[in-house]
């Protein structure tokens, strides 16, 4: 079955994409995204280093919900940041210990602080087990530390590890 449909959650999930994109449900079009997330999983699948294991579905689907608000929270933030007084942002960069171990997590974790306006991931130390964000206002990076670990770095570590 797994030389069949290699990734069953990301096919469906391509189909869904490929359909926004197109801004049709014509039966065509999902006939031609179901061709798709099959057809990219499978021809992809040497480049898949482990097989993704999803251990608490519900969990995941709450920390999307959450980066989803986070990133409009977070947009709302930064605009009045900015278009406000510039000058005071405190911009810092701050050193985040990683609990996580698989490759799949930690990309997702650095990827997850790109997506959240005014954090962006710059370096995976060498050993992986710490990660440099440049914050554009933290006055008290102690916290900012512990919301990434809390809202981000947790759920992940539940949802994709421990398989």
């Amino acid at each position: 079955m797994r030389a069949l449909l290699p990734h069953p959650l990301l096919t469906p999930i391509l189909a869904a994409v490929w359909l926004l994109l197109n801004n049709s449900f014509s039966l065509g079009h999902i006939l031609l995204g179901l061709l798709l997330g099959w057809f990219i999983p499978w021809f992809t699948l040497r480049f898949w280093p482990q097989r993704v294991c999803i251990r608490r579905p519900l969990i995941l689907l709450r920390f999307i919900v959450v980066l989803l608000s986070d990133i409009v929270l977070a947009n709302l933030a930064v605009a009045r940041r900015i278009l406000g007084r510039p000058a005071q942002l405190r911009p810092a960069f701050v050193i985040v210990p990683l609990s996580l171990e698989t490759d799949l997590a930690i990309s997702l974790l650095a990827n997850t602080i790109c997506l959240t306006p005014g954090t962006v991931s710059a370096c995976l130390s060498p050993d992986r087990r710490t990660l440099l964000v440049h914050a554009l206002h933290a006055p008290d990076t102690d916290t900012l530390v512990a919301t990434i670990k809390a809202r981000y770095e947790a759920p992940l570590k539940e949802v994709f590890e421990s398989c």
